[in-house]
């Protein structure tokens, strides 16, 4: 069931990864016998062949007159997506030219999951100098961990300069790019808030993360004096005060 998740989400049909995986079990085979395997009628059996051919993932053979058909390598599905990434990238800078024009200067936006979370942390991968962060619990490390080191080491190459404000008596990392100070709270939150560009980041850690991205610059340049003002007020050190 993994195997095929995977394919399916990586731009194969559900048809065209049962197919697939089936070719890969039985080697070469007949289109008849593709079609018990999977349980797809025969038109749909030949239809998925020859989609899968002309990606590269299928070939076959004649021997007297009949098909038999086979998985090719599976590093050329490596080489399909790349094909994929390829084309893509092809045609960002038309896409990102036409979505700048008709973007709305100021909006609100919410993201849903663990993706969700990815996307916005990687706008600030891409197009943050600076990032102001208040209110982490380590949430990130502990639920995408993976992510977390990726996300870390891009920034600090990049040399994104970040300043976190956290709860006293937290013990948190500094790096070469990340300073952190400390204030007095009780409560632990759920809530992260990144403030980078124009743009307010403000990441709900729930059982399913929400995020809300806001894009305004007078909200953004207020969050900013805000953080400013704790940052100036907040400790160096992470001991609760008496």
């Amino acid at each position: 069931m993994e195997l095929y998740n995977t394919l399916k989400h990586s731009g194969l049909t559900k048809n065209e990864s049962k197919i697939y995986l089936a070719l890969i079990r039985l080697g070469s085979v007949k289109a008849g016998q593709v079609s018990k395997e999977t349980e797809f009628n025969r038109t749909t059996t030949y239809e998925c062949l020859k989609s899968l051919g002309s990606k590269g993932l299928v070939s076959y053979v004649i021997i007297g007159k009949i098909k038999y058909f086979q998985a090719s390598n599976p590093k050329n599905l490596e080489m399909y997506m790349q094909d994929k990434l390829d084309d893509i990238k092809s045609i960002l800078p038309e896409l990102e030219k036409q979505y700048k024009s008709t973007k709305l200067k100021e909006n609100i936006r919410l993201f849903k999951g663990n993706k969700g979370v990815k996307s916005v942390l990687n706008d600030i991968i891409e197009n943050a100098k600076e990032n102001y962060i208040f209110g982490s619990e380590g949430q990130l490390e502990e639920r995408l961990p993976e992510y977390a080191k990726k996300f870390v080491t891009i920034l600090e190459k990049k040399k994104v300069q970040v300043r976190s404000i956290v709860r006293s008596g937290r013990t948190t990392k500094e790096t070469r790019n990340k300073k952190n100070k400390y204030i007095d709270m009780d409560v632990e939150s759920p809530v992260v808030t990144n403030i980078f560009n124009n743009k307010i980041a403000i990441i709900i850690w729930s059982e399913i993360p929400e995020v809300i991205l806001i894009e305004n610059e007078n909200a953004a340049k207020s969050y900013k004096e805000f953080f400013e003002f704790m940052w100036k007020n907040a400790k160096t050190n992470s001991k609760k005060s008496k």
